[in-house]
């Protein structure tokens, strides 16, 4: 049970027991308001994107001061609270995010709110048990190819989910009212092209002018809250021209605003939260939105435990994954009650806690009060926010998290991985993401045992199967034993072929030592093989590496291992010096960088993600 109760622990629990200082908490302060004023203006665009116009009008009629603008915010001040309090990790920020978009939509769109309200708190109870079931561990086992195929696909959605507000299209039914566009990829896009020419130049230059400024922000001044900066100045220009009041007559018969704004559309904002209760509850919806509830379980999963694993990284520390699941889950429950969307931990906010100087959990619960005060303050103003403006903000959001650097450098790497990085990305653009997701993983569990059954037949494996300990690697027979290892040198052996079910093991390697040693030798005499995913783990340690002030060195390294690392760049990273036959010959380099340790490093090549 001890081991069970550590694994429990928030992280907030954890740094109070450590000690909290007013130093600590004027760090979390700043971070926590930088985060809320990022977060505020991707909430209310989520909230637009995620609820489809026709689900939007029908709550509005029941409940005049919901609108989804308001649901995005309310999914970050309870979401994002609970996920800082119970969380498995110091710095997370957890929220709505950009991945659900398209998920939502489509339950949105056949289930009503009320369906998605029931398959979200369904979802926060699936990763309770889940996190308590101690499943946290297992999604690391997910293929490096498919985590870019599904991100790159879900991108690809979002884009074509803002076009419509960005050019102002105007999609009206046999009635006469807005209609929403449909939540398949392909019927979507046939209806945007074929109501193009409601195309609105206004509110187009209001999305153009919006893009490039958050463009140039990103390059020029990354550290500004570009969103928050450029929906202020948005609104003040459109106001200033008088298009968020003004109509005007298109196709000869019907009106529609010079430029549409979240009062025009969704009416205004209210300011203070909605009394808790479950929209629509039934056993027979239940029944029904189990599939919903297991897709938004899983993307939550997913991109919860990534979140943690950057800020990992990027701070040191380490996560408690079961924990952090059940935060999760708990998040999406009190979301649900609350009339929010489903949540999870998002990567772009997390990073930019850190950035901001974050040092506990507190920063987080900061961040979600902000976003209350705020709400609370500037609600009328918010009312005036053009959508254009929303839209580009989520497409900005969408290419950031399309990893196309990553996309395009998976396309070197072996053919299997390939398929799989494919498959993932086409189903879940055409199909969901639940469909992209399982059929990579089993479509890289099936290469990659024939892989193992190919291999079984080289010659190398034949000596090697029935060997005992002793036996060795003909290639490379020396044991450690026999050779003498200098101080600061760190020798660690990978028994078998380098694949995305043990690559997330490198990752704990260095923080598992007392002491950082000055030269790390990674052994690979046993390894014939490595995918894409392997490519990714050892690419990871050797940035980590770096960052410590380590060395790496590899040895006995095999033909396919290393024709796979030239060709995906790996080996100019780690440096070709650096890559040895046999452990004799990293044991010499290792002699010459702790005699002298002020010698150069070898340039990285980094790809931006």
């Amino acid at each position: 049970m001890p081991g069970w109760w550590s694994r429990h622990t928030p992280k907030f629990v954890t740094c109070l027991r450590e000690g909290y200082s007013a130093k600590t908490f004027s760090k979390d302060l700043v971070a926590g308001l930088t985060v809320a004023v990022i977060a505020l203006p991707l909430a209310m665009a989520l909230g637009i994107a995620s609820i489809p116009q026709g689900v939007a009008d029908s709550l509005r009629a029941v409940h005049p001061w919901l609108s989804p603008p308001a649901m995005g915010l309310y999914t970050v001040v309870i979401a994002g609270l609970l996920i800082s309090l119970l969380g498995g990790s110091r710095t997370q920020i957890g929220g709505p995010t950009a991945a659900f978009i398209p998920i939502v939509f489509a339950i949105c769109s056949e289930h009503g709110y009320a369906g998605l309200a029931v398959a979200t708190a369904m979802s926060g109870l699936m990763l309770v048990v889940g996190g308590v079931a101690g499943l946290g561990r297992y999604i690391k086992f997910i293929p490096y190819p498919v985590e870019t195929g599904f991100t790159a696909g879900i991108a690809v959605t979002i884009l074509a989910s803002q076009l419509k507000d960005f050019f102002g299209l105007v999609i009206l039914g046999p009635d006469g009212k807005l209609q929403s566009v449909p939540a398949d990829f392909v019927p979507k896009l046939a209806m945007l092209f074929s109501h193009f020419d409601t195309f609105n130049w206004r509110a187009a230059s209001v999305g153009a002018g919006s893009l490039l400024a958050l463009i140039l922000f990103q390059r020029f001044a990354p550290r500004l809250p570009r969103a928050l900066i450029v929906m202020a100045a948005a609104t003040l220009a459109v106001w200033a021209l008088g298009w968020n009041t003004r109509t005007e007559i298109f196709d000869g018969e019907h009106t529609r605003y010079v430029v549409d704004t979240i009062e025009s559309r969704y009416g205004s904002i209210p300011s203070s939260l909605p009394a808790p209760r479950l929209e629509g509850f039934s056993w027979n919806l239940v029944r029904e939105m189990v599939p919903a509830a297991f897709t938004i379980a899983l993307l939550g999963a997913i991109e919860s435990l990534l979140s943690a694993v950057v800020a990992d990284g990027m701070t040191g520390h380490r996560h408690r994954s079961d924990q952090e699941l059940v935060a999760q889950g708990v998040a999406n429950i009190g979301s649900a009650f609350f009339f929010g969307l489903p949540a999870t931990g998002a990567i772009a906010r997390t990073t930019a806690n850190i950035k901001a100087g974050a040092r506990t959990p507190v920063a987080g619960v900061l961040h979600a009060v902000f976003v209350l005060a705020i709400m609370l303050l500037v609600a009328p103003l918010a009312k005036l926010v053009p959508l254009p403006t929303l839209a580009a903000i989520l497409i900005m959001v969408a290419v950031n998290i399309a990893q196309v650097d990553e996309f395009r450098y998976l396309l070197r790497a072996p053919r299997a991985d390939i398929v799989v990085l494919l498959a993932t990305f086409v189903l879940t653009v055409f199909t969901d993401l639940t469909i992209g997701v399982g059929v990579g993983v089993v479509l890289a569990s099936l290469m990659f045992m024939k892989k193992m059954a190919d291999s079984a037949a080289d010659p190398r494996y034949r000596e090697l199967e029935d060997a005992s300990p002793d036996v060795a690697d003909p290639k490379d027979p020396a044991r450690l034993q026999q050779r003498v290892v200098p101080a600061g040198v760190e020798v660690f052996e990978i028994n078998g072929p380098l694949f995305f079910g043990v690559a997330d093991r490198l990752k704990d390697v260095l923080s598992g030592m007392t002491r950082t040693p000055k030269v790390f030798i990674l052994r690979m005499r046993y390894t014939f093989h490595i995918d894409a995913s392997g490519m990714h783990g050892l690419e990871e340690f050797h940035h980590k590496c770096r960052r410590r002030g380590t060395v790496l060195l590899l040895a006995g390294v095999h033909a396919q291992p290393l024709f796979e690392m030239t060709r995906m760049g790996l080996v100019d990273e780690i440096g070709l010096p650096n890559i040895f036959e046999d452990l004799d010959g990293a044991l010499a380099r290792a002699r010459e960088l702790v005699a002298h340790p002020t010698e150069p490093a070898t340039h990285v090549h980094q790809r931006s993600s």
